[in-house]
């Protein structure tokens, strides 16, 4: 037999024992079928006398065991016993049966072939000496050498505490996972109550779900190898059936991989056995990254998800995170390479890979990092970002402002996000966004200065639709929705977001909604409704019959993207956690109704003033639902009776729709469209930019 010779499993299936009313279940020992292997000791690899006591010792300290072929004196049948060996240090080592198939079993009249040990890889036989043999334990004289045969595939790394659940077609067993390699495992199960199995049809594909401490760590469907067979338990050898797992849709506009110089490594728990697994990345982005294994110790799985994955640049910056194997090949003298797949990460972490990734392609470019706020300050009005009129506005409450940018760009909460391009100290270019709602986030204070021939307002543009373009698949980022405002008469916006959302011509995926903006001042707060009037806060029914107006007027995402029911736990919410990082952020809605129905419902946003500098976060939002049946002076008196409620010598109200506005010639300053992106069409967006202003995000 060749040397490489694929090592087939030791044990072979025997029929299952009958157990009768009052007789405890016994199962046979393992029978060895497979003589070949002995056969093959004469032109296997020798393993020396001290290699296999290192080797011995090693078991000892880990709790393992190593088999014992025996001969049966009358059948000259081969029975493989697992035993539990001793420290080795010098000739003779004791070996304590490990389990009870030794019961009934006159051991002493049986022949001893062979120790063997499976180190994973290889099956070595040991040809010992039998010193003395009870039903307790057998001594054995170490022989001079042992001898490798045959070889696996891969390596088989023995598991513990790994919950295996069996599922097939209304058949369930649960149990655990004995041990595992990269091309199946094997799983000793029980069936459910319920179950049996006699239902379990070997020839069927089976799906297997596996658990370490409550949390999946595989779930797919897999094939039996074979299975060892009893009544009330069965080990069983599975394969999973998918080599590749597409976790993901297809994009057509992927971040860049790249190689990196020094390489960062990945630094794990391994999820099957628990141990440490340091490894060497082959080329990363913001979407995933690959690494090569070793062919004999490869220990990743296509499937198998790690919940605790530690990226590390340098030894020094790490990244946590949640990654899924999907992909794993040989390449020709260069070991398994395989694919994982980023599944999660929390923004502060994927902030500070983008920023790397981003500043290898070009060192201007910073995300999120700390900004000088004298040079902030000096590019905003330097930009015209605050012009005349917006600083009139401002200027009363300055000090707010400044403390408000103060913590949102040195301490980097993770409500907030910035990109700037900078040079010299200087900023040439900046965007940045804000977590507005639950699942809403908001791209604001969009500003840009030429930088010799570079187009900075277009490289700002690009580095948050890069970081947003794997961000929104990541569920702690709570991203559903990405919207902005602008001015309908500011052709850069007007072509960059109302173009896209024009060219769509679905409003499910990108939706405008025009609105009119008036800076309202406070009004007496002795004005009450009259009789038949009143503003309360909605209801269930208000916010249907505000979805019924809105979803046939517009048919757009602004009530998807505003969460507008009550939440039941405040601690949990977005308003929670602004809290929490020591901020404000509410948002309320109020129904505006007569005796014949609802007239409007007025979106009371409050943060802290200067989160937006155009104060959108600090405005009443006017939903008109009825607007023959609201007179002018009826929705001012309610606005007035909100107003209190705001810090501000001018609260910004935007009135939706237009129309309302135009028919009542009420007075208003400006227009702002509402841009909202569902995220699912993020890469149909790219594509927009990719073809309309040839913007590479390669």
């Amino acid at each position: 037999m060749e040397k490489n010779r694929p090592v087939q499993a030791l044990p072979t299936r025997v029929e299952p024992i009958q157990v009768f009313p009052g007789m405890k279940s016994w199962l046979p020992p393992w029978l060895f079928r497979h003589e070949e292997l002995i056969d093959a000791v004469e032109n296997a690899e020798t393993i020396s006398q001290e290699a296999l006591t290192n080797t011995i010792n090693h078991i000892h300290f880990t709790d393992g065991h190593v088999h014992v072929l025996l001969r049966h004196p009358l059948y000259h049948e081969s029975i493989l016993l697992r035993a539990r060996p001793e420290p080795s240090f010098g000739n003779n080592v004791i070996c304590y049966w490990a389990d009870d198939e030794k019961q009934g079993l006159e051991l002493e009249r049986f022949q001893l072939l062979f120790v063997v040990i499976d180190d994973g890889r290889s099956m070595i036989m040991v040809p010992a000496e039998v010193k003395e043999i009870n039903r307790e334990f057998v001594v054995i004289q170490m022989p001079l050498a042992g001898y490798a045969v045959g070889q696996r595939r891969a390596r088989r790394f023995a598991c513990r505490e790994v919950a295996a659940e069996l599922i097939q077609s209304g058949f369930q067993a649960r149990g655990e996972l004995v041990d595992f390699s990269p091309l199946g495992f094997r799983v000793k199960v029980t069936p459910d109550k319920l179950c049996s199995f006699r239902w379990f049809n070997s020839d069927e594909l089976a799906t297997i779900h596996l658990r370490r401490d409550h949390r999946l760590i595989f779930s797919g469907a897999c094939r039996c190898v074979r299975q060892r067979i009893s009544s009330e338990e069965r080990e069983i050898v599975l394969a999973p059936v998918e080599k590749d797992i597409r976790r993901f849709k297809k994009k057509r506009i992927r971040n860049l991989r790249q190689h990196l110089v020094p390489s960062p490594s990945v630094v794990f728990d391994h999820p099957f056995l628990g141990r440490r697994v340091q490894l060497d990345v082959d080329d990363i982005s913001t979407s995933g990254f690959s690494v090569t294994e070793d062919v004999d110790y490869r220990v990743l799985m296509p499937g198998m998800i790690i919940h605790e994955v530690v990226i590390k640049f340098a030894g020094l910056l790490k990244m946590n995170g949640t990654a899924q194997v999907i992909y794993g090949y040989e390449v020709d003298g260069k070991g398994v390479r395989c694919g994982l797949a980023i599944l999660d990460m929390d923004i502060n972490n994927y902030s500070s890979l983008t920023h790397i990734l981003t500043s290898a392609l070009d060192p201007h470019a910073h995300i999120s990092t700390e900004v000088d706020m004298d040079a902030l300050w000096e590019f905003f009005f330097r930009a015209g970002f605050i012009y005349p009129k917006k600083y009139r506005l401002i200027q009363s409450q300055k000090g707010k402002f400044k403390e408000t940018y103060q913590k949102l760009y040195l301490e980097n909460p993770e409500i907030a996000r910035h990109f700037t391009y900078e040079k010299g100290g200087r900023i040439y270019g900046h965007i940045s966004m804000v977590r507005a709602y639950d699942r809403a986030w908001m791209i604001h204070h969009h500003a840009a200065k030429a930088m010799e021939s570079k187009r900075t307002g277009f490289i700002v543009l690009k580095q948050i639709m890069h970081y947003l373009n794997d961000m929104h698949r990541l569920p702690s980022a709570n991203m559903d929705y990405v919207m902005c405002y602008f001015r309908p008469e500011n052709k850069f916006p007007d072509r960059v977001f109302g173009g896209f959302a024009r060219e769509l011509a679905n409003y499910g995926g990108c939706s405008m909604d025009l609105f009119a903006y008036l800076p309202y001042t406070h009004l007496s707060l002795g004005i009450h409704l009259p009789e038949g009037w009143t503003l309360r806060e909605c209801n269930a029914r208000d916010l249907w019959e505000l979805n019924r107006f809105y979803s046939n007027h517009s048919g757009g995402l602004l009530l998807d993207a505003l969460p507008l029911a009550r939440k039941e736990s405040r601690s949990d919410s977005l308003e929670g956690l602004y809290d929490r990082l020591g901020f404000s952020r509410t948002w309320e809605a109020y129904s505006l109704s007569c005796r014949d129905g609802l007239k409007a419902v007025l979106v009371m946003d409050q943060s802290n003033l200067g989160f937006n500098l155009s104060e959108l976060l600090n405005s009443i939002k006017v939903l008109v639902t009825d607007s023959a049946g609201l007179p002018w002076d009826i929705l001012s008196t309610a606005l007035s009776q909100l107003t209190a409620k705001y810090q501000m010598e001018k609260i910004p109200i935007l009135f939706y729709p237009y129309a309302y506005v135009e028919a009542k010639a009420i007075p208003h300053e400006k227009q702002y469209q509402l841009w909202i992106l569902n995220v699912q069409y993020g890469n149909e967006y790219l594509e927009y930019m990719q073809r309309k202003f040839r913007i590479s995000y390669t």
